[in-house]
């Protein structure tokens, strides 16, 4: 099988020459990122206008606090930047808490919501994807950080295309590494049984193309939408595409 990573479609390897091909699911699957961003407008929309905190909360204030960050540290600091300090809290604080770890799951609260009033749809080349491999008898897992990963396959109508699920729920009961580790990709191709030389990762994150690298995987797609082909490639990327349509050229 070809390895490149010139992204042209000629180069590009049979995804069904695989035994098994394992997906992230943000930004590979679904663009679940365009709902946390929507989360958490509206979470703290309700709270700064309950707390009466101003300057009103801005798309800006995403990208520069919350991006990238987890969830309790972006709180934590999005309310520093407007000269609010409220108690660390613990975790399993309940959602009504005016704690940052409260605060943190109040949006997660809010997630929920708007995945269920609003709903979210697969990218159609994913989807397009999905059904090759189905019609190859190909195995195929779902490889998340997010602990909100099963809720967002059922919103987007994949939860039966996924037999194995190892999301960040697993990961915290089993006690796995997050990305850039590859435990949590290891996990999924053991839950299928296959050898990680015989299968593929498709990642959008550079953490995940690491994961994949690391793990000996015999193929790590990174899926260009915004990281840039450079920081995947530096990851450990075999091969680099802008939307996963770009695979089924030899897979037609």
């Amino acid at each position: 099988m070809t390895r490149s990573t010139d992204p042209a479609r000629a180069s590009v390897p049979a995804l069904a020459d695989y035994d098994a091909v394992l997906f992230d699911l943000d930004g590979v699957l679904t663009p679940t990122a365009q709902v946390h961003m929507h989360a958490w407008q509206v979470m703290f929309d309700e709270l700064f206008a309950a707390w009466d905190i101003r300057p009103a909360y801005s798309e800006r204030d995403y990208f520069a606090h919350l991006d990238g960050r987890k969830r309790y540290d972006g709180v934590a600091a999005l309310l520093r930047s407007r000269d609010v300090e409220v108690p660390w809290g613990r975790p399993d604080d309940d959602p009504s808490a005016d704690t940052v770890c409260g605060i943190g799951n109040r949006k997660n609260v809010v997630f929920t919501r708007v995945l269920e009033e609003e709903g979210i749809a697969a990218y159609p080349g994913s989807l397009a994807v999905l059904d090759v491999l189905e019609r190859g008898g190909v195995a195929v897992a779902v490889v998340s950080s997010s602990k909100n990963a099963r809720p967002v396959l059922a919103a987007a109508g994949l939860t039966e295309r996924f037999a194995v699920v190892i999301d960040g729920v697993v990961a915290e009961r089993d006690g796995l590494p997050s990305k850039p580790a590859p435990d949590v990709f290891l996990a999924g191709a053991r839950a299928l049984g296959v050898d990680p030389a015989r299968a593929a990762v498709i990642e959008d994150a550079v953490s995940g193309v690491a994961s994949g690298a690391a793990g000996g995987f015999g193929l790590v797609v990174g899926v260009d939408r915004g990281t840039g082909a450079a920081g995947l490639r530096d990851a450990g990327a075999h091969l680099i595409v802008t939307d996963l349509d770009d695979l089924l050229e030899n897979d037609a």
